[in-house]
């Protein structure tokens, strides 16, 4: 009898760990579909800018820069306030979206990011923080601007055109915007270091 108990327990702790399985699977499940439900509703409001634009006649140029921003804006939400939307389809499109104001705002929101990213690497070598950071907002944004045009390059718009020249001209500025904003922060520590070097000169030689 004490065999036939066993035999039951068995049974039953198996029955569990089958019923188990499927509720880990089930969860795995779920997570990956929220995932793609992310990613898919960011693509389609990148979609439905492009599908306004072309109401409105992509040919222009300005509209496809609201695409790149969005998109430039996407990914460097996601690598420095990951878990945070930032909704600006409706300001993409009516504010101006010319490339040296949609870099300047490029720009803007990315380096904004850099004191509270300081604030998370206490005592790190200033000029070590400012080119992490600063790669780190690069990647993002060259991330965001290839989503946006391979989206346009889809649609045919590229090749030459003003759209083209349009979407390079803002990758060129806000490149350099971010090579001026690392120039910038790596200079105090250039004449800091100048400057230790000078006083260390003019210290008196010890007396023999």
């Amino acid at each position: 009898m004490a065999m036939a108990g066993n035999g039951i327990n068995q049974t039953t702790a198996g029955t569990a760990t089958q019923a188990a399985q499927p509720t880990k699977n089930t969860q795995r499940s779920e997570a990956g579909s929220r995932m793609s439900t992310t990613e898919t509703v960011r693509h389609e409001q990148n979609a439905a800018i492009i599908t306004a634009s072309l109401q409105v006649s992509i040919k222009a140029g300005n509209d496809s820069l609201a695409l790149l921003y969005r998109s430039a804006i996407d990914h460097l939400n996601e690598v420095l306030a990951p878990g945070q939307d930032v909704d600006v389809i409706g300001q993409a499109m009516e504010q101006d979206n010319s490339p040296e104001a949609t870099a300047e705002r490029i720009l803007s929101f990315a380096t904004g990011f850099f004191d509270a990213y300081a604030a998370q690497h206490p005592g790190k070598d200033p000029e070590e923080l400012a080119r992490n950071f600063t790669d780190l907002v690069r990647g993002g944004f060259e991330k965001g601007f290839k989503e946006a045009r391979d989206i346009l390059d889809g649609l045919g718009v590229l090749g030459g055109s003003d759209i083209e020249n349009g979407i390079m001209k803002t990758y060129e500025l806000v490149s350099k915007g971010f090579d001026d904003f690392l120039a910038a922060r790596l200079k105090p520590a250039a004449e800091t270091g100048a400057q230790q070097q000078t006083d260390e000169a003019a210290k008196p030689a010890p007396k023999a």
